[in-house]
């Protein structure tokens, strides 16, 4: 796969800068975001935080829809597309205009993997994401699915419906689901690392040695000193 031509925010002139988190659910993710947040706001740095599906404009629309079992391939496509679409407008690009750094818990690389693995052209959903540049910095954490899988049920007693991918009828079992619905958006984000050079990360390290990673990278990229609040 050739390396994409699509234009980073850097490269593009903003100000600010965009770092993402990408893997499957119970990979880490989240928990390595949430660490870099506090880190760079502990060193007194302009940062925001914004994560998938969180746009109040079609979030209780996405509940419903996900909670009715009415969303087809495309529709869900649709509404992800909208809650990205609506947050990009009005929080990422304004505040990166003004010089933030901005983390993002997936950005819609996770849109290309779960939304062709659930059957939609890869070229269409493409098509409904060109207006957001690429990220600065993207880390993608890979676990092994068993491991992924014993996280998320150490948290919770079962697995979602929609994170084991039981509306694609792979399994009746619901752990079974998820191992053949996840693995597949492995396979899909693997093809996605050289063509948008995402970072890979073993996310079955320790937590600390993956934060470790993650932050000697984010200071290779980012001239920190730039994002202090008082300047």
């Amino acid at each position: 796969m050739k390396k994409t031509k699509e234009k980073t925010f850097s490269q593009l002139g903003y100000p600010g800068r965009l770092v993402a988190v990408e893997g499957v659910d119970g990979s880490g993710k989240s928990t390595q975001i949430y660490l870099l947040k506090r880190w760079l706001e502990m060193k007194g740095l302009k940062v925001f935080f914004s994560e998938w599906n969180s746009s109040g404009l079609v979030k209780s629309a996405t509940r419903r829809g996900k909670q009715q079992k009415i969303l087809t391939p495309t529709t869900f496509s649709l509404i992800h597309a909208t809650d990205f679409a609506d947050r990009y407008e009005r929080q990422l690009v304004p505040l990166l205009k003004a010089g933030y750094i901005v983390l993002c818990d997936r950005y819609k690389f996770t849109a290309f993997a779960r939304d062709t693995v659930r059957g939609c052209s890869p070229d269409w959903v493409r098509k409904l994401y060109n207006f957001a540049a690429l990220p600065d910095l993207t880390f993608f954490f890979r676990a092994p699915l068993a491991v992924s899988l014993n996280r998320i049920l150490q948290g919770r007693p079962q697995l979602k419906y929609h994170e084991a991918g039981m509306d694609l009828g792979l399994s009746n079992n619901i752990e079974e689901s998820f191992k053949l619905f996840q693995g597949q958006l492995l396979k899909t984000y693997a093809e996605m690392k050289t063509e948008f050079g995402l970072i890979q990360i073993n996310a079955n390290q320790p937590i600390e040695k993956q934060q470790e990673l993650v932050r000697e990278r984010l200071a290779k990229v980012i001239d920190l000193k730039e994002y202090q609040l008082n300047q």
